[in-house]
C-alpha cells in the first residue's frame, strides 16, 4: 500500500484522516507544520503527500514549490470549501489535484490510487516515440527534450502521455479530467489548465505559442500537429 504523508495543522482533520487511511492500510505519517513534513520526507520517503495549504508558518503552497524543486513527490492538496484562489496558485506551484475537506476517506483513497497509478500502455507502441525535439519513454516513464531529461510531476507525465497516445486527436477538458485524473463526475477544468500551463513551461520552446500542447478554443486540447 502507498506510504502517505500528511501534513494538516487542523488535529481533529489529521487525526481523522490518519485513521481511516490506517484501517485501509495505508502506512501514514503525519506533520502538524509544512517545516515538520519537509523534515519528514527524507526519513519517511512517502510515496505521496497530502498536503493542507492552510497551514501555519511556512503555508502549503510554499511547501508545495519546495517538494517539486526537490523532485517529483505526487501531491494532493488539501482545501476548505470556497478557497478559489488557493486552489489555483497550489496547482501552479505543482500540486497533481486537490480535495475539498472534509471529504471521505473512500474519496482520499480513490484520488491517491488514481494520481499514483500510471497509464496503461497500448499494444504495439514503441517503448520510445520521438516527437519533434521530445523523446517519449513509455516504458521507462521518462521524457527528454533535446537530449536533456525533462522533469515532470505525475499529473503532467500522464497528461502528457495521454496526449500523445493520439497526435492530433483534440480532448476535451472534461475528457481529460475523466482520463487522466479520473474524476468521474463533471470536474473542475482548472485542474487542466494548470497542469497544460506548468507542462507548457517546461517542453515548449515558446510557452506563449505551443507547439506541442496546442489549445483548440471552445474545445479543449491536443498534441501537435508539428
Amino acid at each position: 500500500m502507498p506510504r502517505v504523508l500528511l501534513i494538516e495543522d487542523d488535529a481533529s482533520v489529521r487525526e481523522g484522516i490518519e485513521l481511516g487511511l490506517r484501517r485501509r492500510g495505508h502506512e501514514v505519517r503525519t506533520a502538524p507544520t509544512g517545516e515538520a513534513g519537509l523534515a519528514a520526507i527524507g526519513e519517511f520517503r512517502p510515496d505521496l503527500l497530502l498536503l493542507d495549504l492552510m497551514l501555519p508558518g511556512m503555508n502549503g503552497v510554499q511547501v508545495c514549490r519546495q517538494v517539486r524543486e526537490a523532485g517529483q513527490l505526487p501531491i494532493i492538496m488539501l482545501t476548505a470549501r470556497g478557497d478559489d484562489f488557493d486552489v489555483v496558485v497550489g496547482l501552479e506551484a505543482g500540486a497533481d489535484d486537490y480535495i475539498v475537506k472534509p471529504a471521505r476517506t473512500e474519496v482520499i483513497e480513490a484520488r491517491i490510487r488514481a494520481v499514483l497509478r500510471r497509464i496503461d500502455e497500448p499494444g504495439g507502441r514503441p517503448a520510445v516515440e520521438f516527437h519533434g525535439d521530445l523523446a517519449i519513454d513509455r516504458a521507462g516513464l521518462n521524457v527528454a527534450k533535446s537530449g536533456e531529461r525533462v522533469a515532470l510531476a505525475p499529473s503532467e507525465l500522464k497528461l502528457l502521455l495521454y496526449l500523445t497516445a493520439a497526435p492530433e486527436q483534440v480532448f476535451s477538458r472534461q475528457q481529460l479530467l475523466e482520463q487522466v485524473w479520473e474524476h468521474s463526475y463533471h470536474g473542475d477544468a482548472r485542474l487542466v489548465d494548470a497542469c497544460v500551463r506548468r507542462l507548457r513551461n517546461k517542453i515548449e520552446d515558446m510557452p506563449g505559442t505551443p507547439r506541442y500542447i496546442q489549445t483548440l478554443r471552445g474545445f479543449g486540447y491536443r498534441f501537435g500537429p508539428l
